[in-house]
């Protein structure tokens, strides 16, 4: 699967934001058709989602588009017809607000009969998101649900007022939040959210930072995602592109001290022996997994990485 670092959010119904995010650095684009389109613009937006996914080269991105949610009136209409045309540059429909796995097995059905109709391949993915108390309860069940599941994504502003939670910023990361609470309020739910997404093999994209005028902030938020086992975070402002990616990347100091750590487990193996140390710590086998996980994926990046003997 493509790298997930930076998912960049852009309104279905405005164009020139289509095009721009098209030649974004972004690693997804999500073309929306929810919460970002006024309710009177929603059957233009669907129409130009399918004609910017048509029309622009989408060649270098992973392209999603999130469906309005399954009990309105537009999503069955938002995923035949953006399918229908234009399931073969897309990569995956968003599906807000999923709160049973049966949410999965509705859409999957949907896909798989459009192929059938179509004749065409059948590999368009989901991303859950997860955005309500119930949502969270059941996330396990949901990232199962599919092999078409390929993320489960935090959906904050929501999940707060399913909960009943105090709105002091706009989007609950950062801002005002430690002196509501101490640390990082949502700390349990994207960890139980993580999980769940990893214990099924999917991939875990926080949610987005609401100010994009506070990069110092959008830089905390993404480092505590990070550092919870997310794979990468939404964007809702091209300018959060550049440190989203930045946060999610390998370092080169991180890259260099993964092989040292691979290749003095690939020497002791050859001596018969087990742990070993590496700049003065011991390292097992857990490690050796760690950081060849992060040698494969700086590998997947494109990154420079220093030669290992084997």
């Amino acid at each position: 699967m493509k790298p997930r670092r930076s998912n960049l959010s852009v309104p279905g119904h405005v164009a020139k934001m289509h095009a721009k995010a098209a030649d974004s650095a972004a690693d997804v684009v999500m073309l929306d058709l929810e919460d970002s389109v006024p309710f009177e613009a929603k059957e233009a937006a669907r129409q130009q989602v399918i004609d910017s996914l048509l029309h622009l080269d989408w060649a270098k991105k992973t392209v999603t588009v999130r469906i309005n949610g399954l009990d309105t009136a537009f999503a069955y209409r938002d995923l035949i017809a953006v399918v229908e045309q234009a399931g073969h540059v897309l990569d995956a429909i968003v599906i807000p607000k999923v709160n049973h796995e049966g949410d999965i097995h509705f859409a999957e059905r949907l896909l798989g009969g459009i192929a059938l109709h179509k004749g065409g391949p059948d590999n368009i993915g989901i991303e859950a998101s997860i955005e309500t108390a119930e949502g969270l309860l059941r996330a396990s069940a949901i990232a199962q649900a599919s092999a078409r599941v390929q993320t489960l994504v935090f959906g904050i502003a929501d999940y707060q007022t399913s909960i009943g939670a105090r709105l002091v910023s706009i989007s609950g990361h950062g801002e005002k939040e430690e002196a509501l609470y101490p640390g990082h309020r949502w700390h349990f739910a994207i960890s139980r959210m993580v999980m769940h997404a990893k214990a099924a093999g999917r991939m875990a994209i926080d949610a987005p930072y609401g100010n994009f005028r506070d990069p110092d902030g959008l830089r905390r938020s993404a480092v505590m995602a990070c550092a919870l086992g997310c794979d990468g975070k939404w964007a809702i402002h091209p300018e959060q592109i550049a440190i989203i990616n930045e946060v999610f990347t390998p370092s080169q100091e991180d890259i260099a001290l993964a092989a040292k750590v691979i290749e003095a487990s690939n020497a002791a193996r050859s001596a018969g022996r087990g742990a070993v140390a590496v700049e003065g710590r011991m390292v097992d086998q857990a490690t050796v997994r760690l950081a060849t996980r992060l040698w494969e994926q700086a590998r997947h990046l494109g990154l420079a990485c220093p030669s290992i003997t084997e």
